[in-house]
């Protein structure tokens, strides 16, 4: 018994090694064993670490393949949600991608598509980038490197050409000062104001991915599917999402509580695109205005002694 099971695990082995990453009812179909044993197969061969599983999902399956076959991966792309395609097409034509300069959209995204997509902080940085799988490192880190060192040398040649041509000892300082003060300048400027921008946007980009990644890990839980991003600010997303297979606008204020405003403000948007709407918050509403939806509830109209 244990030598036909060798036997299968070797022919699994053989034809992913020969095939590249494969599908288990394709592995199945070919050593002629149902799902379910194939299955069985795999995740002993994953557990003895001789293949290895994709993230990505084909309907609802994952690839298997062998150490060193990822790039075979990239033929499946095709079977990746609609934003999930869209960001793995703009890292693979940008090959780098700043995470906070990205929509949140693609954010969440990228880290869906953690086959293709390898986070990364460059040395002397907190902030998060993202290369194409495909893309070393090394490509990053290159061009930052090689510009001093081409700059440098233009430099010092462009100095040994104009300095014969100047006769008066007081021309060449004159320039050495203007060219100190220029240099000066910008340096100064640099310091003040490059702190500030990163400040605030480290704060602004903070909130806003904390915010969202506690909203994507509540639709995560009520298995809602995030379809795409129709506006966003730091205290508020307002979202498109998928439940139980109906269309929806999500509203999620960054609030402990949620008021006749924030209510008003969610109808309106949802009745100009005609779908229903969920609100969200911290700790849910003011309790008046649940105690009005509850109330709300059984009412068929509003009359008045008015009406003519």
């Amino acid at each position: 018994m244990v030598q036909d099971t060798s036997i299968v695990k070797d022919k699994i082995i053989s034809f992913i090694r020969l095939n590249g990453p494969s599908l288990p009812v394709h592995i199945a179909s070919k050593i002629e064993t149902s799902i379910l044993f194939t299955s069985a197969f795999l995740s002993e061969l994953l557990a003895e670490k001789r293949l290895k599983m994709s993230k990505m999902r084909v309907g609802s399956s994952p690839l298997y393949f062998i150490a060193g076959q990822e790039q075979g991966l990239e033929k499946f792309a095709q079977h990746l949600k609609s934003k999930e395609r869209e960001a793995f097409i703009l890292l693979k034509d940008k090959k780098f991608l700043k995470d906070s300069m990205q929509h949140p959209a693609i954010r969440v995204a990228l880290r869906e598509i953690r086959d293709f997509a390898i986070p990364f902080k460059p040395i002397g940085t907190e902030e998060i980038w993202w290369r194409f799988f495909t893309i070393p490192e090394k490509e990053f880190e290159t061009p930052e490197k090689e510009e001093p060192k081409i700059i440098s040398p233009i430099k010092e040649k462009i100095e040994q050409e104009i300095a014969p041509e100047r006769q008066s000892p007081k021309t060449d300082k004159e320039l050495g000062i203007f060219d100190d003060k220029k240099e000066e300048k910008p340096e100064k400027r640099r310091k003040t104001n490059t702190p500030k921008k990163k400040k605030s946007s480290k704060k602004k980009s903070a909130t806003n991915e904390k915010f969202f990644n506690e909203v994507k890990e509540f639709l995560d839980k009520k298995s809602i599917e995030l379809k795409d991003i129709i506006h966003f600010s730091k205290k508020e997303f307002v979202l498109l999402v998928n439940e139980g297979g109906s269309d929806k606008i999500l509203f999620a204020f960054d609030k402990k509580k949620i008021g006749d405003k924030e209510i008003s403000k969610a109808a309106r948007k949802a009745q100009e695109m005609n779908l229903p709407y969920i609100t969200l918050s911290k700790s849910g509403s003011l309790k008046k205005i649940s105690d009005l939806i509850e109330n709300l509830k059984n009412l068929d109209s509003l009359k008045s002694l008015d009406e003519s």
